[in-house]
C-alpha cells in the first residue's frame, strides 16, 4: 500500500508551464531547468505518462525551449494562454480531463505567477500536485522562494526531477528502470 502523497504513475500527468525562449535571457538557471525539463520529457514519453504543454502569449515570448519541444512526444498539443493560470483556458482545462490525471507533477516558470496560479487551481479542483522544485524558477530569487513556500503552504507536495520518476517506477524490475537510470545519470 501507498501513502497518499505517493505518485502513481497509472493516475499522473506532467505539466510543463512557459517554458519559452524569451525568459532564456531573463531567467539565470533557465538553461539547466530546461535540459531537467527536457529529461522529464523524456521519461514521460517512454513511461507513457500525459504532456501537458502551454506557451504564454507566444507571438510575443516565443516558444517553447529547443531542449523541450524536441522531446515531446509525438502526439502533443501545445495550448496557447493569455491567462496566467494554465487552468484558465479551456483546453488545458479539457486536456487535463482526458488524461484521467489525479495527481499532477507541474514545472515550469514563472513561480510566482503562472506556476503558482495554477498549481492554486490545479487544487482547488482537487489534484494532488507534485511541485517539481528543481525545475521551477523566476527572474528574482526572492519571488522563486515566495512562489514556491506558498504553493507548498496551500498543499503541494515538493518534489524532484529523480525523486518523482524512481516514484513513478517504484521497482528496479520495472522494464523502464535502465532506460530513466541512464537519463539521470
Amino acid at each position: 500500500m501507498s501513502h497518499q502523497n505517493t505518485l502513481l504513475l497509472e493516475t499522473s500527468a506532467l505539466i510543463i508551464i512557459d517554458m519559452q525562449e524569451a525568459f532564456r535571457e531573463k531567467i539565470p538557471d533557465f538553461t539547466e531547468i530546461a535540459l531537467r525539463i527536457g529529461v522529464l520529457t523524456r521519461a514521460a514519453t517512454l513511461l507513457d505518462l500525459p504532456v501537458l504543454l502551454t506557451e504564454q502569449y507566444p507571438k510575443g515570448l516565443g516558444h517553447t525551449a529547443t531542449e523541450i519541444r524536441e522531446l515531446l512526444p509525438p502526439n502533443s498539443e501545445i495550448i496557447e494562454k493569455t491567462t496566467f493560470s494554465s487552468c484558465g483556458t479551456r483546453p488545458f482545462r479539457e486536456q487535463l480531463k482526458r488524461s484521467a490525471a489525479k495527481q499532477v507533477l507541474v514545472c515550469g516558470i514563472e513561480a510566482h505567477i503562472c506556476v503558482n496560479q495554477t498549481v492554486h487551481d490545479l487544487l482547488a479542483d482537487g489534484y494532488q500536485v507534485h511541485l517539481l522544485t528543481d525545475c521551477v524558477s523566476s527572474r528574482d530569487s526572492r519571488n522563486r522562494m515566495s512562489g514556491l513556500e506558498k504553493m507548498q503552504m496551500s498543499g503541494a507536495v515538493p518534489s524532484s526531477v529523480e525523486l518523482a520518476l524512481f516514484e513513478l517506477i517504484r521497482d528496479a524490475k520495472h522494464d523502464k528502470f535502465k532506460a530513466i537510470q541512464q537519463l539521470v545519470k
